[in-house]
């Protein structure tokens, strides 16, 4: 009796403790992490913010007082990824939907593995990659969700791997010829850890030229192929993306499905990033071809902003390739004279175990907007993007790297003392070291986040991603005025 009274007492102190973090979780997370009064971050250095997060973990637990001016803390000194004027990653924003839906799978801990445990979402991740699959052109198919885009890149390799030799999966690399990936210098850096992980080696990626805006040159592609083969390599994946990370390019997939198609090949679209671009009529047109690829990455978590992690791995395949490919046929798992259809144990398609449930926020928030609501959100996003270069252009000291293609707009800002500069021996020295000093400014503030990087022979400049539905014209223009007023002085 004792153990049940003190277990009640548990659970009525911990439901308090729930109530009242929930309140926390709305008022600092959501309302004032979206709002544009509050500060995007509030920056500390490692070692105050050390000093105020009491980080150490103790032998006695401590009052609910003392946690929940640890969640209060927690939720300060982090950066709002939800605020309007956060445009430093390739995500952004907070759908309020889809975060009801993280917060019910987080709540149900389910694992995604089988019937008998998420009768629910097996049937619900079904019907959300058969429409994904849809908006590829695909009728029917095959897919898994993914823990990020880079495994869904990896899952790529690994079937295409087995698709060509089946035996590896047994025997392993020894039984194998050198393989050889052909991708672009643009490419997500998961291309180059997928074939390191699976012993393909970083050595064996061919990069592929590709012309001034980053998009990958079909001509030579043939070309490295043919290469490839007289040196004795077998050649068997391309993967093209569909939105490169910095200057958002789209690779001609038309053209490279036809190479691929005529040397047997592979073809793996990395549409991580650009993927959503098909839910809207205006702009599907970047990812023509994408039909006739083998595998497709998707993250919705990106630019229709559901939150981290959605990403889906996608195949037009109906003969089980994926579930061959991966299956381990654990028997304490995925027994064989279950009383069910054991189609419906989907586990052994994926390398993991345990898996989340990925699919519910991105179901209950296109429940939400529907597929209306979502092209409307990749059509605004793309109209802001416009809006700001164009912006851009009537201001003194902006200078686009070029026209941009997607939502990536990537620019230098030239502070008063370079303007005019151009021909000093160390102008270009001078510019690269003007983004990380704004950058720095800028987070210091609070007041914004955007990246920045260099990029083959150019120096630092940043790169603005507009994502975000709650962006307005309003924030894009405290940008540009942002910009300025952090580099008056350099």
């Amino acid at each position: 009796m004792d153990d049940e009274l003190s277990a009640t007492k548990t659970e009525n102190s911990g439901d308090e403790f729930l109530k009242e973090a929930l309140v926390i979780l709305m008022q600092d997370a959501v309302q004032k992490g979206t709002d544009r009064s509050h500060k995007v971050c509030e920056w500390m250095e490692p070692e105050q913010l050390h000093e105020i997060l009491n980080l150490k973990l103790q032998r006695h637990g401590e009052s609910q007082q003392a946690l929940l001016g640890y969640c209060r803390d927690i939720v300060r000194f982090s950066v709002k990824t939800g605020h309007p004027r956060f445009f430093n990653q390739l995500f952004s924003g907070l759908d309020r939907h889809a975060l009801t839906g993280r917060i019910l799978s987080e709540t149900l801990n389910t694992s995604q593995y089988t019937y008998e445990v998420a009768p629910v979402f097996v049937l619900m991740e079904e019907e959300v990659l058969r429409t994904l699959r849809h908006y590829v052109g695909w009728t029917a198919g095959d897919g898994i969700f993914c823990p990020g885009g880079s495994i869904s890149n990896m899952y790529a390799i690994n079937v295409a791997r087995f698709q060509r030799f089946p035996h590896a999966k047994e025997k392993g690399l020894s039984s194998l010829p050198r393989m050889t990936i052909f991708t672009t210098q643009e490419s997500h850096y998961s291309v180059r850890k997928g074939a390191a992980f699976m012993g393909i080696g970083t050595d064996n990626i061919i990069i592929v030229q590709t012309n001034d805006r980053g998009k990958m040159l079909p001509e030579d592609l043939e070309n490295q192929i043919q290469k490839s083969r007289s040196e004795g390599s077998v050649p068997f994946l391309v993967s093209a993306t569909c939105g490169t990370t910095v200057l958002g390019a789209f690779d001609p997939l038309a053209e490279i499905a036809d190479v691929c198609e005529q040397h047997g090949l592979w073809l793996h679209v990395d549409a991580a990033f650009g993927g959503s671009a098909l839910l809207s009529n205006k702009h599907r047109h970047l990812l023509n071809g994408i039909e006739r690829a083998n595998s497709v990455t998707w993250n919705p978590h990106k630019m229709l902003g559901v939150g981290l992690q959605c990403s889906a791995f996608l195949l037009p395949d109906t003969t089980g390739l994926l579930q061959r490919c991966h299956a381990a046929y654990a028997t304490y798992l995925f027994q064989t004279d279950k009383f069910y259809d054991l189609q419906y144990d989907t586990g052994d398609k994926s390398i993991q175990c345990g898996r989340r449930v990925d699919c519910l926020k991105l179901w209950l928030m296109w429940k939400a907007l529907g597929s209306e609501g979502l092209e409307k959100r990749v059509d605004k996003a793309l109209e802001q993007t416009r809006y700001l270069m164009e912006e851009m252009t009537k201001r003194e000291g902006f200078c686009l790297i070029m026209e941009p293609e997607f939502v990536n707009l990537c620019f230098w800002y030239v502070p008063p003392s370079l303007r005019h500069q151009q021909n000093s021996p160390d102008y270009w020295e001078r510019l690269g070291k003007v983004a990380p000093v704004i950058k720095e400014r800028m987070m210091k503030k609070g007041s914004m986040m955007v990246g920045y990087q260099p990029h083959g022979n150019r120096v630092n400049f940043f790169r603005q991603v507009v994502v975000n539905p709650a962006v307005t014209k309003r924030d894009l223009d405290f940008f540009l005025d942002e910009i300025e007023l952090l580099a008056e002085d350099l």
